[in-house]
């Protein structure tokens, strides 16, 4: 109390108003968390008695027939298994060795036709209602379920969400039970496959309950843009307002712009909505920024709109959307620019899946990812090839990245229709957000009249809902311009580098995009190829026949205005699409980082020429006990002006780095110390690396050991094997164990190894992994009580480790 008075005294008028705006808006609405308390049980889309007798049921032929179905609000449920979401099962099961290609491009994980005792899954949630909301209006939101959710509740079908990608929200305001248990039943369907790479399986990302007067706004119902102005800005805020009641609505609606301490900058005046019933209507509203703060990789500052539905001088709704202030320049010869600066697009794609848990990432994780992707340079983000969940485009919004947003595919029939318009309206107020893809790689149609006609359709959806950006296509074609390159603005290679040059000299007015560059194959710490466990070496010199070399993409890029930059295909591993082995490969190789985040040396590749930092760094490692006096091919990537190597003190000689390049040098192998000299504009740097003694110990890094005790919070903690003298061993592969206290568990281990069949998900008191190549991962989420938890790390021969977490209260 002493400080809320304190607080008062100091700006009293605007806290009173900021206090009965939080009051009132608590009162009117409410959004509540759906994730926990679940239950789970597999279906089985070829047997109906192991599927409930979802098959031999009739549950559609009238409304609320659900007499002894599972779809029965009483139907029991006890013995199923307890999840909260967001939960993926398939990262659950064991990996089967299969010669169907779609099992080796989804990682070998028994979902799909073949395997229909773990493609169906049932959901089951109960929850209550308080009678005094009975004139309400509710909203269940789905941010994500792969695939083809089919939903009830109390009974009553709701709807089915084809998308694995896109949520959706329904309206279930007639179907609420205020007398007892609410039941929520969804039946998700994985038979059918959406991509050709790791999907997962289930209610995979959060779901919501939204209670809201019958007057209100809808989800995704505002949409912030701005144009600069000189010094000024003019935001432009368009509110949809829809009116639900068996009734005419009149109301009042209102918005203001905070600064990112909340302090308010500009109000709108007050405008009248008066609406039929059922109906909506979108008020445009204008508001002028002085001098305002430019959203940048830099200083990615976040703006808030907050605006207000009223009724009888009573706030009936409040939304809170955040949104950014940028210019965007594409131009087909000087490249891209944001707000006014020439900026070099230097991207990677990524899938959404991560070490240990899969598609089900807590929204941390999401966090984490775009920081290790910063720290290597990387600017922009490819959704590859589907909308992300919201999370990763506010981790993008906050942390500063570009993101290519894209839908999953160039169809322009109804569904698909829906689906990007859904994607449209979702992310359109991401400052993040600086181009929209229509589709990626639709061999069959983008070179003919049903791609352009497609393509063309999508871009006048495009263009209507979001009419401040525009979009690109990722084309797998060359110096081609039939199809849809002929109506995209932006045209996007996948690969075929050497066919940019030509096309730019054919078609000079059109912006170049690389959407897919690269796909270097390369194994974290392996380096000879090795086709029995399926390892490429760890070097930039093995791609596949369509892709090429870091080294030979960025070149031309970094050398030419007209390119606007490109996408590294990938900046993670992934579950999924081996290559250029199959099994005992359930990964990919592509990855600039591994499925943990752990850095290839072609990470020091792109950070030589994607930062200004010092950057030098050798490659392989210098543990080689049987090639004593045979030649070691020693890499050193650097940004450094000219380097000069030793070995044991010993220079074996100095050479000029040229730019976007990387410098080699055959040492013959003795045990001891190789180390690097250089020399960048004056400054010298150093590195080195050095033969290490046996392992002996086990060395615990949390990324943050502070964690916010609600249930969902979460920390990577990354685990280094080393010697006694604290040296990382690079040929450790010891297994390890691990232990957690109470209130927090770990919900998934990784070690980045593309041929590991370990299990990702272990018995609650069995949490093991083996490490590789000196390094594991695991991922620890939180509990609800404040305190410290212990996470303990044990190895047969190695000393046992600890490391402390705290777990705080929000308040």
């Amino acid at each position: 109390m002493k400080n809320i008075a304190f607080l008062l005294l100091r700006n009293k008028s605007v806290l009173i108003i900021f206090f009965l705006f939080a009051i009132t808006s608590v009162m009117a609405q409410e959004k509540i968390s759906l994730d926990e308390d679940w239950k789970f049980h597999f279906g089985h889309a070829a047997n109906a008695e192991k599927d409930f007798n979802y098959s031999k049921t009739a549950l559609l032929h009238k409304s609320n027939v659900f007499a002894t179905t599972i779809v029965h609000p009483k139907f029991i449920d006890s013995t199923w298994k307890k999840i909260n979401i967001p939960h993926d099962w398939a990262v659950e099961l064991p990996f089967i060795k299969s010669e169907q290609v779609e099992m080796d491009s989804h990682g070998y994980k028994p979902v799909g036709g073949a395997y229909p005792e773990t493609s169906i899954g049932w959901y089951r949630k109960h929850f209550s209602v308080d009678k005094s909301k009975s004139k309400k209006r509710f909203e269940l939101q789905f941010d994500g379920i792969y695939r083809n959710a089919e939903i009830w509740l109390n009974g009553f079908y709701v709807g089915t969400n084809f998308s694995g990608y896109v949520g959706n929200s329904y309206d279930v305001s007639d179907y609420i039970n205020f007398e007892g248990n609410n039941v929520l039943v969804i039946r998700v369907d994985a038979t059918q496959y959406e991509g050709w790479f790791y999907e997962g399986a289930g209610i995979y990302r959060h779901a919501w309950l939204h209670i809201t007067d019958k007057t209100f706004i809808p989800q995704d119902g505002v949409f912030v843009h701005s144009e600069v102005k000189g010094k000024n800005a003019e935001v432009t805020i368009e509110t949809t307002i829809q009116n639900n009641n068996l009734n005419n609505s009149n109301s009042v609606i209102y918005s203001y712009i905070t600064d990112r301490n909340g302090k308010i900058l500009v109000k709108t005046k007050e405008q009248k909505v008066n609406l039929a019933i059922l109906k909506n209507q979108t008020i445009k509203q204008h508001l002028q920024l002085k001098n305002p703060e430019l959203w940048s990789l830099e200083n990615p500052y976040l703006y808030r709109v907050v605006s207000f539905l009223k009724s009888e001088n009573q706030i009936i709704h409040q939304t809170k959307t955040r949104f950014g202030i940028k210019t965007v320049k594409f131009d087909a010869k000087e490249g891209f620019f944001l707000n006014g600066k020439h900026l070099k697009i230097q991207g990677t794609n990524n899938h959404q899946d991560h070490a240990g848990i899969g598609s089900a990432l807590p929204d941390y994780i999401q966090y984490y990812r775009i920081k290790l992707l910063k720290e290597m340079g990387c600017n922009a983000y490819r959704a590859s090839h589907n909308a992300p969940t919201p999370e990763l485009l506010e981790a993008c919004d906050s942390l500063g990245m570009l993101v290519i947003d894209e839908q999953r595919l160039l169809n322009s029939s109804p569904e698909y229709i829906n689906q990007f318009t859904r994607l449209l309206k979702r992310d359109r107020n991401h400052p993040s957000v600086f181009l929209w893809s229509i589709g990626n790689e639709e061999q069959n149609i983008q070179g003919n009249e049903y791609g352009k006609k497609i393509a063309q359709t999508l871009l006048a959806f495009q263009k209507d809902i979001d009419p401040t950006r525009t979009s690109t296509y990722a084309a797998d074609m060359g110096n081609d311009f039939k199809g849809v390159n002929e109506v995209i603005p932006i045209r996007g290679f996948n690969y075929r580098e050497y066919a940019v040059s030509d096309y730019h000299k054919d078609h000079p007015n059109q912006p170049l995009l690389g959407t897919e560059m690269g796909s270097t194959v390369t194994t974290r710490g392996i380096y000879e190829k090795d086709e029995i466990r399926g390892y490429v070496p760890d070097q930039d010199i093995t791609y596949p026949w369509w892709a090429s070399k870091a080294e030979t993409w960025w070149k031309i890029a970094a050398e030419n205005n007209y390119w606007l930059g490109g996408f590294v295909w990938t900046g993670f591993d992934y579950r999924g699409e081996p290559t250029p082995y199959k099994w005992p490969n359930i990964n990919s190789h592509f990855g600039i980082m591994d499925v943990c985040g752990f850095p290839k040396n072609i990470y020091y590749y792109y950070k030589s020429w994607w930062t200004n930092e010092d950057v030098l760094h050798l490659s392989p490692h210098w543990n080689w006990p049987d090639k004593i006096g045979k030649p070691i091919d020693v890499w050193v990537n650097s940004n450094a002006d000219e380097v000069e190597l030793f070995l044991n003190e010993k220079s074996l000689g100095k050479k000029t780095m040229e730019r976007n390049s990387h410098l080699q040098w055959n040492v013959l192998y003795e045990p001891g110390t190789l180390k690097a000299v250089a020399y960048k504009k004056g400054k010298k740097i150093t590195a080195k690396i050095e033969t290490t003694g046996l392992a002996t110990h086990v060395v615990l890094t949390p990324d943050k050991s502070i964690l916010m005790a609600d249930g969902k919070d979460a920390t990577v903690v990354n685990i280094s094997i080393t010697d006694e003298k604290g040296r990382e061993v690079p040929t450790a592969n010891n297994l390890l164990a691990f232990t957690i206290s109470e209130n927090a568990k770990i919900i998934g281990v990784g070690n980045g190894d593309p041929s590991s069949h370990e299990p990702d998900k272990c018995l609650t008191d069995s949490w093991q992994r083996s490490a590789f190549n000196g390094k594991c991962q695991i991922i620890i989420q939180a509990g609800k009580n404040s305190g410290e938890v212990t996470f303990e790390t044990k190895s047969i021969g190695l000393k046992s480790t600890t490391t402390i977490l705290k777990l705080v209260n929000s308040n």
